[in-house]
């Protein structure tokens, strides 16, 4: 059977990746698509106590079980059935429940770190990064934190000075380069999304 065609998409927190995915997503309709998130291969802290696990950066590289991300994709370029893990947030740590995954012709894997990491980059047949203004990208923090998460606004930009925007000028800005396709404004460049789209349709038709 034929390869699946791999597709990254990463960008800063707030910076449209979503939007940019969904919109691929739909004009691929027809074809067979499984969207792969990132923020389901937080690590297991089963092993750590309630306080270690309050202490999690998760807008590190190393927040990430990389290493079972990539088994998977390569599982599912095999045609092989994957579970993927899910994330308890209340607990901070892996929940017992598991997403049931059949291969599919694209994968989309869409995350913050998605282009940072060698050997995910490598399986990937386009990567994307989408690269939106720092001011738009903490109003869209705010606004879905506090509106989803119950968040109060100071602990919002409190954490986004202290550890969200050095991580992502640290670690996340930097992958841009490794990129085939920079997208500026994220779901609003429609321009860039059709290029991309009439990209991977050629990919999978082949």
């Amino acid at each position: 059977m034929e390869k699946p065609t791999i597709i990254g998409i990463a960008g800063g927190s707030g910076s449209g990746k979503t939007s940019v995915t969904r919109k691929i997503m739909e004009s691929l309709k027809g074809h067979s698509i499984v969207l792969i998130e990132q923020d389901y291969y937080y690590k297991d802290q089963s092993d750590k106590t309630m306080e270690e696990r309050l202490q999690t950066n998760y807008d590190h590289p190393f927040a990430f079980d990389n290493d079972l991300l990539i088994e998977h994709i390569k599982q599912l370029i095999n045609r092989d059935t994957i579970d993927i893990p899910t994330y308890d947030y209340a607990n901070h740590t892996r929940s017992s429940e598991t997403i049931t995954v059949e291969p599919k012709e694209v994968i989309i894997i869409e995350g913050i770190f998605a282009l940072e990491n060698d050997e995910l980059r490598n399986l990937m047949d386009v990567k994307l990064y989408v690269d939106t203004d720092s001011d738009i990208r903490i109003l869209r923090r705010l606004s879905r934190d506090i509106k989803e998460r119950g968040r109060s606004m100071d602990s919002v930009i409190e954490q986004y000075l202290s550890v969200v925007r050095p991580m992502h000028l640290q670690f996340i800005e930097p992958t841009k380069r490794f990129s085939d396709i920079i997208i500026p404004e994220g779901g609003e460049n429609m321009v860039a999304i059709d290029i991309i789209t009439t990209k991977i349709r050629t990919l999978v038709n082949e």
